[in-house]
């Protein structure tokens, strides 16, 4: 038994915003059934690394387990018909394509809503559906966003251009806000017995994760600066950020800056503002720094209830979950026969476990199976 044992969902995604939310709902038990063009979807190519896993991108295994796929032609009126068909047997309907394209296919929500009127409809963009860059048709993409949201701007050094993440964070946030949408409509639908339409947009989600250093923003300064230094981030005050160590890195959060320096051995700087001064307070602490060892300093720091922690990489964070046998990495069957590692699902649910049904299909494999379900609905 799962929790979404008996929810179906005909998803038209691609790339991360879309399949990383209908993974999750498949892993918690939705039938999920993944429409590609013939050949498979755009990011079955798309290298990581400069190249593939069994064939396949990194990416597309990551995000695509527990799903059937099924291949057709959306140019073609009799694969739209059967799309159409298939969801009348659905619940649920997604898509990321850009405003527009999916009503000029003939799969729009007024068309699915006709034949099945609680369809629960929803749409990923990377600006919302009627908005200043969504009607100028800009691209939608992860770099793109942080780019025009000011998250790069406000990460690094304030000497350095403006910084991306090291991952998909608009993507990824805005794939778990699709999904709590999702979750939320279903909820509403055995509630209030309605079907409705969801849109959530990249842009949106940038700006809603910025919504304490904004709130700051408009409300108390308009001319913050990046750290000189490196503070992890412009709106909070010394000692928050990375530091050397004799033998790497440790990240202080938020504490005192006179309790960090009593246990450092550091001058006590009662003249220093912690947020004017933040680079000159970062640079006399990391003095101290430099001289400890990681775990020397964790040890000091922890023990005193100071929040600290070590500044690993990410293969140092996927050792250790290997060698402690964490059920976050999960290994499947590849596209070749030969086992993969993928990330799991990060959800514990005590009565209705997440399960690992399918591996990352490949493209087309449940058309015939899928099809031959609609006839037998009819």
């Amino acid at each position: 038994m799962q929790a979404l044992d008996s929810i179906r969902i005909l998803d038209f995604t691609q790339m991360m915003l879309g399949p990383f939310a209908t993974q999750l709902l498949a892993d918690l038990g939705a039938d999920v059934i993944k429409v590609e063009k013939p050949g498979g979807e755009w990011e079955r190519g798309l290298a990581l690394q400069g190249g593939y896993v069994q064939g396949q991108s990194a990416a597309f295994l990551a995000m695509n387990r527990n799903k059937r796929s099924i291949a057709l032609d959306l140019k073609d009126p009799d694969a739209v018909a059967s799309l159409l068909a298939l969801a009348a047997t659905c619940d649920v309907v997604v898509e990321n394509f850009r405003p527009g394209v999916m009503e000029r296919l003939g799969l729009g929500y007024e068309d699915f809503k006709r034949v099945k009127p609680d369809i629960i409809y929803c749409s990923g963009s990377g600006w919302g559906r009627d908005t200043v860059f969504a009607n100028e048709n800009r691209p939608g993409q992860d770099l793109l966003i942080q780019a025009m949201s000011g998250i790069a701007a406000s990460t690094g050094r304030a000497d350095d251009p403006p910084t991306p993440a090291g991952t998909a964070i608009i993507d990824h946030a805005t794939a778990l806000t699709l999904a709590n949408g999702i979750m939320a409509a279903i909820i509403a639908r055995s509630v209030h017995g309605i079907g409705q339409r969801v849109d959530v947009d990249l842009y949106s989600t940038a700006i809603a994760m910025q919504c304490q250093e904004i709130s700051s923003f408009v409300n108390q300064r308009e001319d913050y600066t990046r750290s000189a230094s490196g503070v992890a981030q412009p709106w909070l005050s010394a000692p928050y950020g990375v530091f050397r160590a004799s033998d790497g890195w440790l990240a202080i959060a938020m504490a005192p800056v006179s309790e960090v320096a009593a246990l450092l051995g550091a001058e006590a700087r009662d003249d220093l503002d912690p947020w004017l001064d933040r680079d000159e307070i970062k640079a006399a602490l990391e003095q101290r720094t430099a001289l400890r060892s990681v775990e020397d300093l964790l040890s000091t720091l922890l023990g005193a209830g100071i929040w600290a922690a070590r500044a690993r990489t990410t293969r140092e964070a996927v050792d250790e979950l290997r060698g402690s046998g964490s059920d976050l990495l999960v290994t499947v069957d590849g596209p070749e026969g030969e086992q993969i590692e993928l990330i799991g699902c990060t959800i514990r649910m005590s009565e209705t476990p997440w399960q690992q049904r399918l591996a990352p299909p490949r493209p087309g494999e449940h058309t015939d199976e899928i099809l031959a379900e609609i006839a037998g609905a009819r």
